[in-house]
C-alpha cells in the first residue's frame, strides 16, 4: 500500500492540483476561498499525485481540514488515513476540525480515524452550492463538523 507513498507540502502553483481538489469539494469557487491561504499537502505514490489535503490554521489551538481527497482508483487503500495522520503529526498540540456532508461512508471513515461530532451548520450545502450535491443517495444539506483533540 504505502511503500512508495510520500507526502509533500506544495507552496506554489497550488491550482495545478485542482482535479484532485474537486474530488473533495465540487466547487472551484469554494476551493479558491481557502486554497491560497491554506497549507496544501499532496500524497504521491510512484510519481503519481493520488491524494490532497488542505489545512487552515484557525487559531493557536485549532487547525481545520478544508479539503481531503483521494483519487477514486486509490480509495480504500489507506491513503486518506495517512493524509490525516500527517496533518495530526504536523499539528501535535492542536485540535483538528473538519466539515463534511452526511455521507454515511465518509462519516464512518472519520469516526474510525478518531474524529467525533462537534456541531453542524444547517443548510450549508443548499445555501452555498448552486447545484444539489448527492452522495450515496443522500442530498447534502447541513455541514457536519467533526473534531479530534490532538493534544
Amino acid at each position: 500500500m504505502s511503500e512508495n507513498f510520500k507526502i509533500v507540502e506544495i507552496k506554489n502553483d497550488k491550482k495545478r492540483f485542482i482535479q484532485l481538489l474537486l474530488i473533495g469539494d465540487e466547487s472551484e469557487a469554494m476551493i479558491d476561498r481557502y486554497l491560497q491561504k491554506g497549507n496544501l499537502y499532496v500524497g504521491i505514490s510512484n510519481d503519481i499525485s493520488i491524494a490532497v489535503c488542505v489545512t487552515l490554521i484557525i487559531d493557536t489551538t485549532t487547525v481545520a481540514i478544508k479539503n481531503l481527497a483521494v483519487r477514486p482508483d486509490f480509495h480504500r487503500c489507506g491513503f486518506g488515513r495517512l493524509m490525516l495522520k500527517h496533518v495530526e503529526c504536523e499539528n501535535p498540540d492542536k485540535s483538528i476540525i473538519l466539515g463534511t456532508g452526511e455521507t454515511p461512508s465518509t462519516l464512518r471513515f472519520y469516526e474510525k480515524c478518531g474524529y467525533r461530532y462537534s456541531h453542524r451548520i444547517p443548510n450549508f450545502f443548499t445555501d452555498n452550492y448552486s447545484n444539489p450535491i448527492i452522495e450515496e443517495g443522500v442530498i447534502l444539506r447541513d455541514m457536519v463538523y467533526l473534531r479530534k483533540d490532538n493534544a
